[in-house]
């Protein structure tokens, strides 16, 4: 019995050294996203995201906007989720409108382009449809 009782405590204790290993070597994630944090994903307190000596200007220019979207992104939550959301897509929306105009400076393809300037003209009214939104929800 005593045998019994020992064996089973040494493989409760392995298998729970084994679970606090593999949680400690799990990748960490982002506040509230239940997804690894990714290089320029972060707030603002994570900075910029680096770039290549060597990247070309659309890759740097994507990756100012992808930073100054995430770093609009983070905002003060209100408690009133319509606010909280229209407010946080607002960004989003704009980093998608950013990100087209790279497309249409450096851009080559025309299907892609096109896509471009579809994607500028949705974002743009959802952006004053938003907008319209907010002025009429209570602040909380």
């Amino acid at each position: 019995m005593r045998r019994t009782l020992l064996a089973a405590t040494a493989v409760i204790a392995l298998v729970g050294a084994g679970a606090f290993v593999l949680a400690q070597t799990q990748p960490q994630h982002g506040p509230g996203h239940g997804m690894p944090m990714m290089p320029g994903h972060g707030s603002a307190a994570h900075g910029a995201t680096p770039v290549p000596a060597d990247a070309s200007p659309a890759t740097r220019a994507f990756v100012a906007a992808n930073d100054r979207m995430h770093r609009d992104m983070a905002i003060t939550y209100s408690g009133h989720t319509d606010r909280d959301f229209v407010t946080g897509m607002i960004p989003h929306h704009q980093g998608a409108i950013d990100m087209a105009r790279i497309v249409l400076e450096h851009g080559r393809d025309p299907e892609v382009r096109a896509l471009a300037e579809a994607v500028i003209r949705e974002q743009e009214r959802e952006i004053a449809q938003m907008r319209a939104i907010l002025g009429r929800l209570p602040a909380r």
